[in-house]
């Protein structure tokens, strides 16, 4: 498995080792050591997620707070994406910035997004079906959304048209109201709790 640094602190884009030829192909999608060992993370994981959404779908940017905070590591096994790690994290060096990166069940990469980022994406192909390791279970009463198009974050997401957007991702605050007291926040979610 590769590795890669990206310009955000312990964001990780990795490639694993694929093995191939005309019968088809076999990698390891995770391995723990083998994930510690590229990183330098060791990461517990508590569940798996798979979904599955139509072109121009976009959802995000989507958070937990603490305790429950969640580290990903994901992928997409069918069709492509556009996936974005936001740091919300305001004692980091890189607060209100983002990275971004094509994956696709062709190039297989992945990308590890640590607790303290929000977690987006767009589907570029058709469809698109996408699976994530969690660090923490999901607790709806701590999920918290970003605005996916908030101006202080200037996300360049590669639109085809309008994005297809859920309600409660519509409903989305910008950075400045996610991060700090008093703010209003996504009607679907609850307001208890702060970063």
């Amino acid at each position: 498995m590769k590795a890669t640094a990206l310009a955000i602190a312990d964001v990780f884009l990795l490639e694993p080792q694929v093995f191939g030829d005309e019968r088809g192909f076999f990698f390891e999608s995770y391995n723990r050591q083998g994930f510690e060992q590229a990183t330098g993370i060791d990461a517990e994981f508590a569940q798996d997620n798979h979904s599955r959404s139509a072109r121009n779908v976009l959802r995000g940017l989507h958070y937990q707070l603490p305790p429950k905070a969640q580290g990903k590591l994901v992928r997409v096994v069918q069709g492509e994406v556009f996936d974005v790690a936001v740091d919300i994290r305001r004692d980091s060096a890189t607060f209100g910035q983002w990275v971004g990166e094509r994956l696709s069940a062709d190039n297989k990469r992945q990308l590890w997004i640590p607790p303290g980022l929000a977690h987006g994406f767009l589907v570029l192909s058709e469809y698109a079906e996408f699976v994530y390791k969690a660090t923490e279970y999901y607790a709806p009463q701590l999920e918290r959304c970003i605005l996916w198009n908030d101006p202080s974050l200037a996300i360049d997401w590669p639109l085809d048209g309008a994005p297809l957007l859920s309600d409660k991702d519509r409903a989305g605050v910008p950075l400045n109201e996610a991060t700090g007291k008093p703010r209003k926040f996504c009607p679907l979610c609850p307001e208890d709790g702060e970063m």
